[in-house]
């Protein structure tokens, strides 16, 4: 049977690579975004998912048989999170709903599912590690929850099978993105190396000591491929990890010498990245125009919040894969790979020296 995947958030970090993969595996793939990007084999779909009419026109002769949900907009508070991002999602199934096409939707969410929201992201009482699927909803607000009930909802009127996944910090491709910790960490370095600075860990003594894992994009992409054309899979919530655990003191020193520099002694203190790269903007700039390179706004590669944020959570975090290994998912990524990957493939691209 025939494949069209219909990927809202085709710009992003997820939506990019799971584009170029599901190209490569023989699907139709459109790539929904208020500015798509140019991707091969990719035809791009401009729309605004909080403008249902004008939604409604650009999906118009549209039948995806597959949608993959992985965009969000970051608001001020967790209330107006909620509303906008339920809304983004309801609007999409809504406007599907006349093509009575759809027949399954993946939903990427992550585990803010289990840290709780941006206003309260680590704090209170959390679930023990490592998380499951099965953990409950936190006690809080959280425009995560949010989004899967509009999935659920729209499941129950239209009949479509549905997946949630639920990835850690994610490392891959994509520029301009909101939350990359693999760009910013690049972008760092360079800036290390370039000026002589110290390659300082930013995050917490839980972080630098604890266990972690991450996801690589390119296995979220096949998770989610997994997940959609798996029976066993469909109505259910998956964890979405690379598979491997390590310990950012470990990481850190793979990572500094990658880039050719000295990582700093870790004293126990956080030194976030906001502050470090605070002024920085002029000199990336410059260090753009001398080495040729494509981006020259240091705004539109790092995202320092985020990175502050995950590497500077108070409690040890890893999470647990097994009901997809038990379902047949089995695909593992090496995490230090995943980000040398990602580092080659910005050094071809030009986008670091």
């Amino acid at each position: 049977m025939a494949k069209t995947a219909l990927i809202a958030g085709v710009g992003g970090i997820v939506g990019n690579n799971l584009a170029r993969h599901l190209v490569a595996r023989g699907w139709r793939v459109e790539g929904l975004a208020r500015r798509p990007p140019d991707i091969a084999g990719v035809t791009p779909v401009a729309a605004d998912l909080l403008d249902p009419a004008a939604l409604a026109r650009a999906l118009a002769g549209r039948a995806p048989s597959h949608v993959f949900l992985a965009t969000w907009l970051r608001q001020a508070t967790e209330a107006e999170n909620i509303r906008v991002n339920a809304a983004m999602v309801a609007n999409l199934l809504e406007a599907l709903r006349p093509t009575a096409s759809v027949r399954h939707v993946a939903l990427v969410t992550g585990l803010k599912h289990y840290l709780g929201p941006f206003e309260a992201y680590g704090k209170g009482s959390l679930p023990p590690t490592p998380f499951r699927e099965d953990l409950p909803r936190l006690p809080v607000e959280n425009f995560y929850y949010a989004q899967e009930d509009a999935v659920f909802e729209a499941s129950a009127r239209q009949n479509f099978t549905w997946s949630v996944h639920r990835p850690h910090t994610i490392i891959g491709y994509a520029l301009g993105n909101a939350m990359n910790m693999g760009v910013t960490l690049a972008v760092y370095a360079t800036l290390c190396r370039e000026t002589g600075r110290p390659f300082r860990f930013p995050g917490s003594a839980a972080q630098w000591n604890g266990l972690t894992d991450v996801t690589d994009a390119r296995l979220l992409a096949r998770h989610l491929e997994w997940a959609a054309l798996t029976e066993a899979a469909h109505n259910e919530a998956f964890n979405v990890v690379n598979g491997d655990v390590f310990r950012w003191q470990w990481m850190w020193g793979r990572l500094a010498q990658w880039f050719g520099v000295e990582p700093a002694p870790f004293d126990g203190a956080v030194n976030p990245l906001e502050h470090q790269l605070a002024g920085a903007a002029p000199l990336w700039a410059e260090l753009a125009e001398r080495h040729g390179l494509i981006e020259p706004d240091l705004n539109r590669l790092a995202s320092a919040w985020h990175t502050d944020a995950d590497l500077g959570r108070p409690i040890e975090v890893v999470t647990d894969m097994s009901k997809s290994r038990r379902l047949g998912f089995l695909d593992y990524q090496p995490s230090d790979d995943a980000f040398f990957d990602l580092f080659t493939r910005l050094r071809a691209d030009r986008v670091i020296p």
